[in-house]
């Protein structure tokens, strides 16, 4: 049976927000195609329909995680001044609902440890992603007055994306959450985000 190219589409986007979730979650390695597939109601067969590889997928799949990224910080900039938008963003971002969110939080904490191992393609989108991403920051920081924001950017998306790594990793909830506020606390003295609470 032919399908047409909308539901091609749909089921191609289907397969592709799965497996962002599930990489999230478990990792590249942790993701086969065939539980992938029945995760997402369809048959292993029809995963060549849709994509040559697995490793074609996982690339692509960090493309549509990156996008998601992008989406909820439109949405924290929309209507708002840069101070505000940066403060929820920070408070999104370091929150232990995000912490615990693994399948669906920002790719550049779930992913950083795997991307060595990973084909260059992914590696590539990766990047992509996180020139992106900080470039979004520095712009947001640049109107809110910082100097030298694309720098800050990059910086602020590493400590940001470094503490969440962190938060994950202990073993003690309560010095998970002391690594979450702590950084958060610092990056809005130093950007003078407190206003905006």
């Amino acid at each position: 049976m032919r399908y047409d190219a909308e539901h091609r589409g749909k089921t191609r986007e289907k397969i592709l927000k799965e497996a962002a979730s599930a990489i999230r979650a478990r990792g590249p390695e942790g993701v086969g195609v065939a539980a992938l597939m029945k995760q997402a109601g369809l048959t292993h067969g029809g995963f060549y329909a849709h994509f040559g590889s697995k490793d074609a997928l996982v690339a692509e799949a960090i493309g549509v995680m990156f996008e998601e990224a992008r989406n909820r910080f439109d949405r924290d900039q929309a209507k708002t001044d840069p101070r505000a938008a940066l403060d929820k963003y920070v408070g999104f971002y370091l929150s232990p609902r995000h912490r615990d969110a693994r399948g669906r939080g920002c790719p550049v904490a779930a992913l950083s440890g795997d991307m060595a191992r990973l084909e260059p393609e992914a590696r590539t989108r990766f990047g992509q992603g996180i020139a992106a991403l900080s470039g979004w920051l520095g712009e947001t920081l640049e109107r809110h007055g910082v100097a030298d924001a694309q720098l800050a950017g990059r910086s602020m998306l590493s400590e940001l994306a470094g503490a969440l790594l962190l938060s994950r990793a202990v073993a003690d909830p309560a010095e998970s959450d002391a690594i979450l506020a702590d950084s958060a606390a610092a990056i809005r003295t130093r950007y003078r985000l407190e206003a905006a609470q």
